[in-house]
């Protein structure tokens, strides 16, 4: 059988008329109304879709939970939600809830471009991604050993989701350098039965 895992990133932290800051774990934001509304589209996707979640994991932070909240009252379904630190956002060290021109300033648009463009961090910056990656395939195995035939759902930050396509055996077709950033509010389908996990649909925007 096969386990169906859903990487949904979580809605809005700012509104349209604030200035983006780069929030990681140590922020702990609330959704804003345009949030809200994105997770509702979550969940009518996923109900529309059949893709009701039998398990849903989500970070440790506000916006992830929130996410998820809006997700299960959308689906009109009744799940526990599991909080794991793996999903919580990456730590931006001293860039931390810095606007992006503070941040490109600081450590350099070398620097900057290759953490956006190819997913290489600053070394000031927590944890480093073979961490996030082994931790993404240690993830993989314990739903193959414990969700075989089900759904899993997990809400995250664009920080962590950007490293699941390490355990697929198709990222470089669907999920290839700069097309790793999710957006706020999309969902990503990736399957796996007997070790072997494949993207189906990336950075889908309900």
């Amino acid at each position: 059988m096969t386990v169906k895992l859903i990487i949904a990133r979580h809605g809005n932290t700012f509104e349209a008329t604030e200035t983006p800051r780069r929030i990681g774990a140590k922020t702990d934001l609330e959704l804003v109304e345009s949030g809200h509304a994105q997770a509702k589209k979550l969940g009518a996707y996923l109900k529309d879709n059949n893709l009701l979640p039998d398990i849903i994991y989500t970070s440790r932070l506000k916006r992830t939970i929130e996410t998820a909240d809006g997700i299960i009252k959308e689906a009109g379904i009744v799940r526990a939600i599991h909080q794991a630190d793996l999903f919580d956002e990456i730590d931006h060290g001293p860039d931390e809830n810095k606007a992006e021109p503070d941040v490109v300033n600081r450590i350099g648009a070398t620097a900057y471009n290759k953490w956006e463009h190819e997913s290489i961090m600053p070394k000031d910056w927590a944890p480093q991604p073979d961490i996030i990656r082994r931790r993404w395939s240690d993830f993989a195995n314990h739903c193959e050993k414990n969700y075989d035939g089900k759904t899993v759902l997990v809400v995250t930050s664009n920080g962590i989701a950007r490293f699941a396509p390490h355990i697929t055996n198709n990222a470089d077709d669907m999920a290839k350098g700069d097309k790793r950033k999710m957006s706020t509010g999309a969902l990503s389908i990736i399957e796996g039965s007997g070790g072997l996990w494949m993207i189906s649909h990336w950075n889908v925007k309900p």
